[in-house]
């Protein structure tokens, strides 16, 4: 099947138009004519091969909506016409200790990635949402709600789901206190879903005047971190706190604000931290330091069908495919409230 998407040949090399063969339908997989595509920063990072391990040419993208052309024969959950999501991976091996436990994300032999990977099957590198069309194997497709904007939907499958599998976790809800810290694409939606779980929530930030913003997204305190006095204000308070900072950062002075047996899950960053942490800081109030990578494909079912009942979806601003060398632009400079949504009938232009 040829498919038009937009790829990066190089490191340094902008995003063009890019033509490419799909490959074939398998009985249990499903073809989707995809909508809207959102814009993640894992893209940009991985397009300008940031970690050093980008195949090229790489067409990025997994934050995928759009709806079913035909599927499989040994597929009975979709048909022609369903609207549908598509994540950050496509396949795993499924009979792992993770993979059973439904935490697909980290298979034991490697989860396929929606991008950038190899399909475990026949070795091919797969390609991502950029694109007018994708073949996904049918368990890891998932159901978009009736009356979800699709547009504001399509981020749910990376920076909602990523949000809110610690929130699920940690059992938030009413009587909850969590603090979001960083309010950009993962931060705007902790602090919507933390809010519609019913729990307190504050939001931490090192600049002032984003307390508008803040309060319309669901925060019912902010805190300025970078103020000692308003930290000290908070110690001992929170119960849980998502970090969606995606850049090495100093958690210290964070740690004195949970409360007993409080817990710190870094979302936003996957190196290493050049400040060593506290220890003192975490065995005191038998706090705890922890991590979570995106979620598991019924994880991210369940945060979906509870956004439908909510009516959640993330603020985004839609741009045409041929804008997305400048969205990368902007995102560097945190210029966007608060997710880029590539609307794919731009291909056609």
């Amino acid at each position: 099947m040829r498919v038009s998407g937009y790829a990066a040949s190089s490191a340094t090399s902008a995003l063009t138009p890019f033509s490419f063969e799909r490959r074939k339908s398998r009985p249990d997989d499903v073809v989707i004519d995809i909508l809207f595509c959102g814009v993640c920063h894992t893209d940009l990072h991985l397009a300008r091969n940031h970690g050093s391990f980008t195949i090229y040419p790489i067409v990025p993208g997994h934050e995928i909506i759009g709806t079913v052309r035909q599927v499989g024969e040994k597929v009975g959950r979709f048909k022609a016409g369903d609207m549908v999501g598509v994540g950050c991976m496509v396949d795993s091996c499924q009979h792992c200790q993770p993979c059973q436990t439904g935490w697909e994300q980290d298979c034991t032999e490697g989860a396929t990635f929606t991008y950038n990977s190899t399909d475990r099957h026949d070795g091919a590198v797969t390609y991502g949402g950029y694109s007018d069309s994708i073949v996904v194997r049918d368990k890891f497709v998932v159901s978009i709600p009736a009356g979800l904007d699709p547009a504001g939907a399509a981020p749910l499958l990376c920076a909602g789901i990523t949000t809110w599998s610690p929130l699920h976790r940690w059992k938030v809800g009413p009587g909850s206190r969590v603090a979001v810290i960083g309010l950009g694409g993962l931060g705007h939606m902790a602090l919507k879903l933390a809010k519609a779980r019913g729990a307190s929530v504050t939001l931490f930030t090192r600049s002032g005047g984003k307390e508008k913003d803040a309060f319309r997204l669901g925060a019912d305190h902010v805190v300025l971190s970078s103020d000692p006095a308003h930290m000290t204000a908070v110690a001992g308070r929170y119960d849980l706190i998502i970090d969606t900072v995606p850049y090495d950062h100093d958690i210290n002075p964070y740690m004195p604000t949970l409360a007993l047996e409080g817990v710190l899950v870094l979302v936003g960053y996957m190196g290493p931290l050049s400040t060593p942490v506290n220890a003192g800081g975490v065995v005191r109030g038998r706090r705890a330091i922890s991590g979570s990578f995106i979620g598991g494909v019924g994880e991210t079912q369940q945060m979906l069908d509870f956004c439908g009942q909510h009516g959640i979806v993330s603020d985004v601003e839609v741009i045409p495919i041929q804008q997305i060398n400048q969205a990368y632009e902007r995102m560097l400079k945190s210029d966007v409230k608060y997710r880029f949504v590539i609307d794919m009938a731009s291909l056609k232009s």
